[in-house]
């Protein structure tokens, strides 16, 4: 056996020894009774697996050789090492100022672009502290006895309580998003007050805000909380949609935060809908729920459920736009990312997948444009169906109802 054994070798500096077994010729002769057509598929399998196992074994030897001289380099300088977790973790969770990028000059000294947010701090023992969060040098430094450690301000002396009222960058992201909406609803507001949009043609951005308005209106208000209520809770309906849109936007913006991808944007979110739906309730609600209509042992099973769903439902709202949200930054992210990764192993290798890189990435950031509207939608018609659910009438009070209207209906005659 040792004697049928061949081996090549690949490469001049560090040959690889590849063993190639040859076949032997009564399995060679078996395969003459399969289909040309099995037999041409069965040797292109073959041939991909082959290609493919020579060159991970090129790869793998070619890491472990590079790694086994940037080791053992005395004074050679440290290679570009490109941390995609970090990049990741920076983007999605907030922080005390923008960061937009970095680089090292000619010392290897490394600068940061960003922009610097105020801090605000507050101790019992301290008293007030304000300053830039500039001061910190990205954590080397330490200010009024606070350092900052990874995306948080302790106090240097453990004994020191500390409250954190700082500025950060979804809350300063979430500020401008707020006063950019109400300067646009505020310009289309004063047009219509000028006649303009009610006597003549929409001009500017009521030609955008008057069909968004006029599809949540007809959409989501009307379907849900029908023609008597629906006036009551459109101005809430409008304000969730609008800001969260605004907000999902800007958070596409290169450079921005992605504020609606963070979890405690969500849950305010999500706990001012479950106080909307919890107190717009009515008897027929609360009813159905601590008293459903089905047989005693069916109700056992059924209350527990139905309490539990007053608090998964907008469980679900916060979980949703958030897990949205923040997978497609998540996602925009790793293609861009894989330029670096795949340069750090070989700078050909990370130009040429650099097309195929940016090529997703325009595709997916489009998808984001839409997902950022779809989930505004969302948001906001679950919103409405839960409320509708919580002030829908009792069949025997809807019953009533049109029989009133229709006496003073008779009576008007």
């Amino acid at each position: 056996m040792e004697e049928n054994r061949i081996f090549i070798k690949i490469g001049h500096r560090n040959p690889l020894r590849v063993l190639i077994i040859p076949i032997s010729l009564p399995i060679f002769a078996q395969n003459l009774s399969e289909p040309m057509v099995v037999i041409r598929l069965k040797s292109l399998l073959v041939a991909v697996f082959s290609l493919g196992m020579l060159l991970f074994s090129n790869i793998s030897f070619a890491q472990e050789h590079g790694l086994q001289e940037n080791m053992h380099a005395e004074g050679a300088e440290e290679g570009f090492k490109f941390d995609a977790n970090k990049v990741i973790f920076e983007h999605v969770l907030d922080a005390y100022e923008f960061h937009y990028f970095s680089w090292k000059d000619k010392e290897g000294v490394e600068h940061h672009a960003t922009l610097p947010l105020p801090i605000i701090l507050y101790s019992p023992q301290k008293g007030l502290s304000v300053f830039m969060s500039s001061k910190f040098h990205h954590g080397e430094h330490e200010v009024d006895g606070y350092r900052m450690v990874g995306n948080k301000i302790v106090p240097v002396d453990p004994n020191v309580k500390v409250y954190d009222f700082s500025l950060t960058r979804n809350v300063v992201q979430m500020f401008v998003a707020l006063i950019v909406l109400i300067l646009i609803l505020n310009s289309v507001v004063k047009k219509y007050k000028k006649g303009i949009g009610v006597d003549s043609a929409p001009k500017g951005l009521q030609n955008i805000v008057e069909p968004v308005v006029n599809f949540v209106r007809d959409e989501v208000a009307l379907p849900n909380l029908g023609v008597k209520k629906y006036e009551k809770y459109l101005p809430f309906l409008l304000t969730v949609f609008f800001f969260i849109l605004i907000n999902n936007i800007f958070g596409l913006v290169p450079g921005a935060a992605n504020v609606t991808g963070n979890i405690a944007f969500t849950l305010v979110l999500g706990v001012i809908s479950f106080l909307v739906i919890t107190f717009s309730g009515n008897k027929h609600y609360w009813g159905h729920i601590f008293n459903p209509p089905v047989p005693l042992g069916v109700k056992l099973i059924l209350i527990p459920v139905e309490f539990l769903s007053v608090f998964t439902k907008p469980f679900a709202l916060i979980m949703r736009l958030f897990a949205n949200m923040l997978a497609g930054h998540i996602i925009i992210i790793c293609l861009i990312s894989l330029i670096f990764i795949f340069g750090g192993m070989n700078a050909a290798i990370g130009y040429g997948f650099s097309p195929v890189s940016i090529a997703f990435v325009v595709f997916i950031y489009f998808i984001e444009l839409l997902v950022a509207f779809i989930q505004a939608f969302i948001f906001t018609n679950l919103t409405a169906v839960f409320i509708g659910q919580a002030i829908e009438e009792g069949h025997h009070d809807e019953h009533h109802a049109e029989h009133h209207e229709v006496k003073l209906q008779e009576a008007g005659a």
